[in-house]
Protein backbone atom coordinates (compact mmCIF):
# COMPACT_ATOMS: atom_id res chain seq x y z
CA UNK A 1 0.00 0.00 0.00
CA UNK A 2 1.42 3.39 -1.00
CA UNK A 3 1.49 5.97 1.72
CA UNK A 4 1.58 9.69 0.94
CA UNK A 5 4.29 11.75 2.56
CA UNK A 6 3.02 14.59 4.74
CA UNK A 7 5.60 17.03 6.11
CA UNK A 8 5.24 18.41 9.63
CA UNK A 9 7.11 20.95 11.75
CA UNK A 10 9.49 18.30 13.12
CA UNK A 11 10.55 16.93 9.72
CA UNK A 12 10.90 20.19 7.75
CA UNK A 13 14.43 21.47 7.13
CA UNK A 14 14.67 25.20 6.39
CA UNK A 15 17.59 26.44 4.27
CA UNK A 16 18.78 30.04 3.88
CA UNK A 17 18.89 31.45 0.35
CA UNK A 18 20.24 34.76 -0.99
CA UNK A 19 18.50 36.34 -3.98
CA UNK A 20 20.04 39.29 -5.83
CA UNK A 21 17.34 41.73 -7.02
CA UNK A 22 19.64 43.76 -9.28
CA UNK A 23 17.96 44.45 -12.66
CA UNK A 24 15.18 41.91 -11.94
CA UNK A 25 11.57 42.90 -12.65
CA UNK A 26 9.73 43.32 -9.34
CA UNK A 27 6.80 41.04 -10.22
CA UNK A 28 9.00 38.19 -11.41
CA UNK A 29 11.19 38.51 -8.33
CA UNK A 30 8.25 38.52 -5.93
CA UNK A 31 6.44 35.53 -7.47
CA UNK A 32 9.52 33.36 -7.24
CA UNK A 33 10.47 34.51 -3.72
CA UNK A 34 6.88 33.95 -2.53
CA UNK A 35 7.00 30.43 -3.96
CA UNK A 36 10.27 29.74 -2.10
CA UNK A 37 8.82 31.12 1.15
CA UNK A 38 5.81 28.79 0.77
CA UNK A 39 8.05 25.80 -0.01
CA UNK A 40 6.56 25.02 -3.42
CA UNK A 41 10.04 24.45 -4.87
CA UNK A 42 10.47 21.35 -2.69
CA UNK A 43 9.13 17.86 -3.45
CA UNK A 44 7.99 17.63 0.18
CA UNK A 45 5.61 20.64 -0.12
CA UNK A 46 2.61 20.36 2.17
CA UNK A 47 0.01 23.16 1.98
CA UNK A 48 -0.82 23.25 5.70
CA UNK A 49 2.81 23.28 6.94
CA UNK A 50 5.39 26.06 6.77
CA UNK A 51 7.96 24.11 4.76
CA UNK A 52 9.52 27.06 2.91
CA UNK A 53 13.04 28.40 3.20
CA UNK A 54 14.42 31.65 4.61
CA UNK A 55 15.05 34.20 1.86
CA UNK A 56 17.46 37.15 1.96
CA UNK A 57 16.89 39.67 -0.85
CA UNK A 58 19.83 42.02 -1.48
CA UNK A 59 20.16 45.08 -3.76
CA UNK A 60 16.48 46.01 -3.30
CA UNK A 61 17.14 49.55 -4.56
CA UNK A 62 18.18 48.17 -7.99
CA UNK A 63 14.93 46.31 -8.71
CA UNK A 64 13.31 47.10 -12.08
CA UNK A 65 9.75 48.18 -12.84
CA UNK A 66 8.40 47.89 -16.39
CA UNK A 67 6.35 50.39 -18.37
CA UNK A 68 5.19 53.57 -16.65
CA UNK A 69 4.86 51.97 -13.22
CA UNK A 70 7.43 54.30 -11.64
CA UNK A 71 5.08 57.26 -12.21
CA UNK A 72 1.66 55.52 -12.30
CA UNK A 73 1.78 52.86 -9.57
CA UNK A 74 0.61 54.21 -6.20
CA UNK A 75 1.12 52.90 -2.66
CA UNK A 76 -1.44 53.95 -0.06
CA UNK A 77 -1.10 54.10 3.73
CA UNK A 78 -3.73 55.34 6.19
CA UNK A 79 -2.88 56.72 9.63
CA UNK A 80 -6.33 55.91 11.03
CA UNK A 81 -7.30 59.57 11.44
CA UNK A 82 -9.71 61.56 9.28
CA UNK A 83 -7.91 62.71 6.14
CA UNK A 84 -4.97 60.48 7.03
CA UNK A 85 -4.55 58.78 3.65
CA UNK A 86 -0.94 59.04 2.45
CA UNK A 87 -0.05 58.16 -1.12
CA UNK A 88 3.38 57.60 -2.67
CA UNK A 89 4.38 56.74 -6.22
CA UNK A 90 6.59 53.75 -6.94
CA UNK A 91 9.45 56.13 -7.79
CA UNK A 92 9.22 57.83 -4.39
CA UNK A 93 9.09 54.43 -2.64
CA UNK A 94 12.12 53.26 -4.64
CA UNK A 95 14.03 56.40 -3.63
CA UNK A 96 13.08 56.43 0.07
CA UNK A 97 12.13 52.86 1.09
CA UNK A 98 13.18 50.33 -1.59
CA UNK A 99 13.13 47.40 0.85
CA UNK A 100 9.50 48.22 1.74
CA UNK A 101 8.58 48.22 -1.97
CA UNK A 102 9.92 44.66 -2.36
CA UNK A 103 8.36 43.48 0.93
CA UNK A 104 4.89 44.74 -0.05
CA UNK A 105 5.08 42.98 -3.44
CA UNK A 106 6.10 39.66 -1.88
CA UNK A 107 3.68 39.85 1.06
CA UNK A 108 0.79 40.36 -1.34
CA UNK A 109 1.54 36.97 -2.91
CA UNK A 110 1.50 35.03 0.37
CA UNK A 111 -1.62 33.60 2.04
CA UNK A 112 -3.56 35.98 4.28
CA UNK A 113 -3.52 33.59 7.27
CA UNK A 114 -1.40 32.89 10.34
CA UNK A 115 0.61 30.47 8.22
CA UNK A 116 1.18 33.24 5.65
CA UNK A 117 2.40 35.54 8.43
CA UNK A 118 4.87 32.86 9.54
CA UNK A 119 6.13 32.59 5.97
CA UNK A 120 6.50 36.38 5.72
CA UNK A 121 8.66 36.44 8.86
CA UNK A 122 11.25 34.35 6.97
CA UNK A 123 11.83 37.18 4.48
CA UNK A 124 14.72 39.62 4.93
CA UNK A 125 15.18 42.48 2.44
CA UNK A 126 18.24 44.75 2.36
CA UNK A 127 19.52 47.65 0.29
CA UNK A 128 23.00 47.06 -1.03
CA UNK A 129 24.88 43.77 -1.43
CA UNK A 130 25.59 43.17 2.29
CA UNK A 131 23.43 41.37 4.87
CA UNK A 132 23.99 40.36 8.53
CA UNK A 133 23.13 36.66 8.06
CA UNK A 134 26.55 35.22 7.22
CA UNK A 135 26.38 32.94 10.29
CA UNK A 136 23.47 31.03 8.71
CA UNK A 137 25.68 30.18 5.69
CA UNK A 138 23.11 31.11 3.03
CA UNK A 139 23.31 29.67 -0.47
CA UNK A 140 23.05 31.90 -3.54
CA UNK A 141 19.79 31.28 -5.40
CA UNK A 142 19.63 32.17 -9.10
CA UNK A 143 16.21 33.22 -10.31
CA UNK A 144 14.78 31.25 -13.23
CA UNK A 145 13.48 34.31 -15.14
Amino acid sequence: MNKSYMANNQTVVHKWLVVDAEDVVLGRLSTEVASILRGKHKPTYTPNVDCGDYVIVVNAEKVALTGNKLEDKLYHHHSGYNGGLKTKTAQKMLDTQPQKLVEIAIKGMLPKTKLGEAMYRKLFVYCGPDHPHQAQQPEVYHLKG
